[in-house]
């Protein structure tokens, strides 16, 4: 009897496999779990060069894709030099003519190399998306602010996951994906607008949500907007650059 003991886990082990493979028949064929259409969009991306499906809003050439924030519009009346747009002391903000919603924004930005200032007197701007949800613009290369105003944060909302801020006159990169909020039909706010950037391909805000249209003091509240509003730009009276900025429309459901 001991000498049969291994022929009968061996065969044991046999109808262990047996079984296995014959429950494996029971899933079903790999070709269900499959679909093929539709097939996505080919997007091509050459390094260096907006993807070829975005909107350029700014190519160093020309400020034709932009106007005034005033109330009136009119032309957009911040300085085209060396390939960038420099913000013009007292010339009020400037907003894109298109109106977006849902977007990837691409916006290469420079603060002063001459340092002026501190906290958030030293390079201060911001990216509004659809005009109303800023993400900070800030000199906060060894600058001391609220940590909810810095540079990469949701300002007086969010602060940067980490500080990824090159240098005074050096030029940095935002990269946003943001979603815009939504609204039922009778005005009640139904999701938040969220947010993820990458500052200088660093991670620093990942699916935020944002809790209202920024406020400088008190608390934000949303209120009904339409689906679509123009990107904005601040002037907060410090000669910040901007240069390659581009926009890819996304409209998630």
């Amino acid at each position: 009897m001991p000498r049969s003991t291994p022929l009968f886990t061996a065969a044991a082990s046999v109808v262990i496999v047996l079984s296995s493979a014959l429950a494996q028949d029971d899933l079903p064929p790999p070709e269900m779990t499959e679909y093929w259409e539709p097939q996505p969009a080919i997007v091509t991306a050459t390094p260096g060069q907006p993807p070829s499906d975005a909107v350029v809003l700014f190519d160093g050439s020309s400020l034709d894709a932009w106007q005034s924030a005033g109330a009136n519009g009119g032309p957009a009346r911040w300085a085209v030099e060396d390939g960038a747009m420099v913000v013009t002391a007292g010339t009020g903000d400037i907003r894109t003519k298109a109106a977006f919603g849902d977007v990837q924004l691409h916006v290469e930005w420079r603060t002063p190399a001459e340092v002026v200032g501190n906290s958030q007197g030293r390079g201060n701007s911001g990216v509004f998306l659809m005009g109303l949800y800023e993400v900070q613009v800030l000199d906060s290369y060894d600058n001391l602010t609220y940590v909810n105003g810095q540079a990469g944060s949701i300002y007086k909302q969010h602060p940067p996951l980490v500080n990824a801020s090159r240098g005074p006159g050096e030029w940095q990169t935002y990269d946003i994906v943001f979603i815009a909020p939504r609204f039922s039909a009778d005005g009640t706010l139904l999701s938040k607008a969220r947010v993820t950037v990458l500052h200088n391909g660093v991670l620093v805000q990942h699916n935020a949500e944002i809790d209202g249209p920024t406020s400088w003091r008190g608390l934000p509240k949303y209120s009904y907007h339409v689906p679509r509003l123009p990107i904005r730009l601040q002037d907060h009276g410090n000669p910040v650059a901007y240069r390659n900025i581009w926009v890819r429309p996304l409209d998630l459901t």
